[in-house]
Formats: C-alpha cells, sequence, structure tokens
C-alpha cells in the first residue's frame, strides 16, 4: 500500500492498493501497453523486495544463531577460564607449602650442620688431648674383627672377607688395618691348630 499526496492539510491523502491502482493509472492518461509495463515491474519489484526480505530474515535468524553459539562459548570459555584461575590458585598455594616445607628442612639443615660442626670441634680437640699425651690409637682394636669365632673355618671365612673389604687396593683398604687382621688372623689360627692337635 502507497500513501500520495502532499501532506499540507489542504492536500489530499490517497491510498494506492492494487485494486485501485488500475483507476489511478487510467486517470492520468496512460495506455493499456504502459500499465501492463508497469505491473511487470511492479511485479518484479514485488518478488525482488519478497527475496530481500526472505534473506534479511535468514541472515536475521543466522545473525540469532551465532549469537546463541557465540553466548555459550563464551559461557565455556568463562567455566574454563574459572577453572583455570581456580587450578593456578591452588597451584600456587602448593608451591608456597612446599616452599615452607623447603625453607624449614633448611632451617634444620643448618642448625643440623651447627650442632655436627660443634661436635667435630670438640671430638677433634678431645682427639688431640689424647694424642699429647699418647692414649689416642686410630686403629681399631684387631680383635673385634675377629669376635664371634668359635673354629678354624669361620676364622678363614671372616679372614676372607675381611681382607676383601680392608685390602689396600679396595676404597675403603688400609694397609696399617690389614697387616693388623693379619696378625691377628695367623694368632688365632696358631692358637686353633694347637687347639685341635692338642
Amino acid at each position: 500500500m502507497y500513501a500520495v499526496g502532499n501532506g499540507t492539510p489542504g492536500g489530499e491523502w490517497m491510498r494506492i492498493t492494487m485494486e485501485n491502482i488500475e483507476e489511478i493509472l487510467l486517470e492520468e492518461g496512460l495506455a493499456e501497453d504502459g500499465l501492463q509495463e508497469l505491473k511487470s515491474w511492479l511485479f518484479k519489484e514485488n518478488i525482488r523486495i519478497m527475496t530481500a526480505s526472505a534473506e534479511l530474515a535468514e541472515q536475521r535468524e543466522k545473525f540469532e544463531l551465532e549469537k546463541d553459539q557465540f553466548k555459550e562459548e563464551m559461557k565455556n570459555l568463562n567455566r574454563k577460564m574459572s577453572a583455570e584461575q581456580s587450578r593456578i590458585r591452588k597451584d600456587n598455594q602448593l608451591v608456597d607449602e612446599r616452599l615452607e616445607i623447603i625453607k624449614d628442612g633448611f632451617r634444620k639443615l643448618d642448625m643440623d650442620r651447627r650442632r655436627l660442626d660443634k661436635e667435630w670441634a670438640r671430638l677433634a680437640a678431645e682427639k688431640e688431648f689424647l694424642e699429647e699425651r699418647g692414649l689416642y690409637d686410630s686403629y681399631p682394636e684387631t680383635s673385634v674383627f675377629f669376635h664371634g669365632v668359635k673354629n678354624l673355618l669361620t676364622l678363614k671365612k671372616r679372614y676372607k672377607d675381611l681382607t676383601k673389604i680392608f685390602h689396600p687396593d679396595n676404597v675403603a683398604g688400609d694397609t696399617e688395618v690389614i697387616q693388623r687382621i693379619n696378625r691377628e688372623y695367623d694368632r688365632l689360627k696358631r692358637e686353633y691348630e694347637t687347639f685341635k692337635q692338642a
């Protein structure tokens, strides 16, 4: 529907519809061919407008669908971001707790180190005192190595094990200790052999 007129108070408004368009055109002196041409143009224009309107409705529907998808994606991203922030806060808290444990461990280690340094200094002073008086022997009593040996077979096995441990070619080896072990072994071996012969 169309409105024609000048819109002034004295002007006349007239509604144009498809029914009265022929009358208006005939009144203005258009011929039948012009009328057909105008009808064809109006029909084409009407189809173009309907097609554009359908495309516009389709685009609006597509836009609404995209808008809904965007809202859903934003909700998902916000949930993920919130979960990630929560995880990061928990991780930071865990790191802080572990850092406190490590700091506490270092404090305890430092206290232990100081205590051991004092003990080491005390033992060094005691060793020096005993050495000055000739009471300190840096090598253990070798009879301790053969403690609990009751027969010759056990003596030989213990001797073999001790030579593996204290042989000078080994890391824990010591020439003085192995010589003392050899002397003690020879002494005990003679005792067992003498006891066996008697």
